[in-house]
């Protein structure tokens, strides 16, 4: 694999105002969508653009490791969601009391209602057994695939599309449904369509469930607990 003939860095600028602020109102806005979507279908161009958007993250070793596999086959989206309401009953009674009460009423994905699912896969061996970057780091294939997913996240927010991260599944119900090898890992089932209204704060802060961390209490300077 040769290099590209021009190797130079070539000349950027910052963004224009109303282009930073676009960007950072995606990042501000953008929310884990699992009841508002509309049944109207993804067109087949937007698709692409939100993979395009995908398949442009950074990624360790530029090693690419994701895959993504596209679901509209209502049987399929129903084996899906069979494997969530199984795993979401054992999740539920690992809470007590009244959190397990409110954990019940919470509406935890969107797979029967979203018109598209994509399923996010990280191949380990795509880049050879040696990666520049995961020498000493072996799960940097999967942080990389996470920047796919955030990547496709924001692109979707621009175009008015919502996305839904379903984690509530035993991997090897998934794994099964989708014919996927066992060497491949699962890292995201996405739901997506089209909104026309998002919660202004994140749903579980909406609902009570916690709410967002003050960042001051995040952030140190130079070492673990020390602040600014």
């Amino acid at each position: 694999m040769r290099p590209f003939k021009r190797d130079e860095p070539v000349p950027v600028q910052p963004f224009t105002p109303a282009e930073r602020a676009a960007v950072y109102r995606a990042i501000e806005t953008r929310r884990d969508v699992r009841d508002q979507f509309l049944a109207d279908p993804l067109p087949d161009d937007l698709l692409e653009r939100l993979l395009g958007a995908a398949h442009n993250a950074p990624s360790v070793g530029f090693m690419q490791p994701w895959s993504f596999i596209v679901i509209r086959d209502p049987q399929v989206r129903a084996g899906a969601h069979l494997a969530f309401q199984r795993a979401n009953e054992e999740a539920a009674v690992l809470f007590s009391g009244e959190r397990q009460e409110r954990y019940r009423t919470l509406k935890l994905e969107g797979i029967l209602k979203a018109p598209v699912s994509l399923c996010v896969t990280c191949d380990p061996d795509r880049a050879g057994s040696v990666v520049l970057g995961r020498t000493h780091n072996p799960r940097m294939d999967v942080y990389s695939t996470v920047c796919a997913v955030q990547n496709l996240w924001l692109a979707a927010r621009a175009e008015g599309v919502g996305v839904g991260w379903v984690s509530i599944f035993h991997d090897a119900d998934i794994r099964a449904l989708l014919g996927i090898p066992e060497r491949i890992e699962i890292v995201a089932w996405l739901c997506l369509g089209f909104v026309d209204a998002l919660y202004e704060e994140p749903e579980l802060a909406v609902k009570g469930w916690r709410q967002r961390l003050p960042l001051e209490d995040l952030v140190f300077a130079d070492r673990w607990g020390q602040r600014r």
